[in-house]
């Protein structure tokens, strides 16, 4: 019964943030001109709603009503954890509220505009919203000063940039997309299940309709190379056409597609369809995966000049998150690949959890629904 209650506790483990897959992010660009500032902010009405309360009757929805009664409430709060300073603090005013959709949901649009100081000389931005009670909260900066177009992440470990006008270097814009794209690998719980129901039986093989250990490391580890270079190619793909914005697919149909990409996979491991070609499996759905891997890029609208470094940095930040998670995984597998524990409770009760729970997912996404609170 021991191994039930480790599944169990997997289970409780992976339900509590089942809704996580798409994390806290808010989208601050800046047009920095000399002295002037004109800028838009996008926050999230969910993180707003967490923060200050919107939804003044309970029922779960935000009206236009209950937001404009809190427009002052709102551009207070948000101001308080926005400073810029060029050659002393600038001051930051709200314009403006309206409301968008992006592809997580409905956003509060703050407009902005300023004065600094200094009409010259670097320009530093800190930034403090929500970090006191959500670290998984990002804001992704887009930032034209005097001209020139820069793009940043910050997180509650880097909550603060210095720009400056002259010509950046490749580094600073790789640095910070590579980070996130790290992040949101390990943060994405429905890729990660995707990628766990692809590699756990790649340490066993199918005999007789039996599982069976794999004699040598080198044969799991050759089957882990064609699936996860199968899935990097795939994502990369998809990744580059959509954050380039040569292919766009509506968020729900994408959402979904992905949490059916792990019903299928982990659904494989119970009754094997696709037994000699998983590879297959990873790059046909992840072509899907690297839609929902682009929604971070896209949203923010880059440029193109730094839209490709952009994406050539947190294309990378995946890859090693993907591979710190395969390095992790593998030699683990392989060590418990001969115990009854390993293909009955990790393999078989694993998969069986992992596909449930990716059909609530399928469910909620599909349409529409919350079965599970985040």
């Amino acid at each position: 019964m021991s191994w039930l209650r480790i599944l169990a506790a997997c289970c409780l483990w992976l339900i509590l943030p089942a809704q996580a897959h798409k994390a806290s992010d808010s989208y601050l660009v800046l047009d920095v001109q000399g002295a002037q500032v004109v800028g838009q902010w996008d926050i999230a009405l969910r993180d707003i709603d967490f923060a200050l309360g919107l939804d003044a009757d309970g029922n779960g929805d935000i009206t236009w009503g209950e937001l404009r009664q809190r427009h002052t409430a709102i551009a207070a709060w948000a101001l308080s954890a926005l400073t810029l300073e060029r050659g002393g603090a600038c001051q930051l005013r709200v314009t403006q509220n309206q409301v968008d959709e992006h592809t997580d949901g409905a956003y509060a649009v703050l407009h902005l505009t300023g004065d600094c100081p200094a009409t010259t000389g670097e320009l530093t931005l800190n930034y403090r919203l929500l970090f006191d009670v959500d670290a998984l909260h990002r804001s992704l900066v887009r930032m034209t000063l005097d001209g020139r177009v820069q793009s940043a992440v910050l997180s509650p470990q880097a909550p603060g940039q210095t720009f400056s006008a002259a010509a950046a270097s490749s580094g600073s814009q790789l640095g910070p997309f590579f980070v996130q794209g790290v992040w949101h690998i390990w943060i994405g719980y429905d890729h990660i299940l995707f990628l766990l129901a692809l590699l756990l039986p790649l340490v066993l093989v199918r005999v007789d309709g039996h599982w069976r250990p794999v004699d040598r490391f080198s044969v799991a580890m050759r089957e882990v190379l064609w699936v996860v270079t199968s899935f990097t190619v795939a994502h990369s793909i998809t990744l580059s056409l959509a954050a380039l914005g040569l292919v766009a697919l509506p968020s729900r149909l994408v959402e979904s597609a992905i949490a059916l990409s792990v019903v299928v996979a982990a659904f494989n491991n119970l009754v094997p369809l696709f037994n000699h070609r998983r590879w297959m499996v990873a790059f046909g759905f992840g072509l899907i995966h690297g839609f929902g891997f682009a929604s971070v890029l896209a949203e923010l609208g880059l440029p193109q000049d730094a839209l490709v470094l952009s994406l050539v940095g947190f294309n990378l930040g995946v890859e090693a998150g993907q591979l710190a998670i395969v390095a992790a995984v593998l030699p683990l597998t392989f060590a418990l690949r001969h115990t009854a524990f390993y293909r009955r409770g990790v393999l078989v009760g694993g998969s069986v959890l992992t596909m449930v729970l990716a059909l609530v997912w399928l469910a909620e996404r599909a349409f529409d629904l919350k079965l599970i609170s985040a």
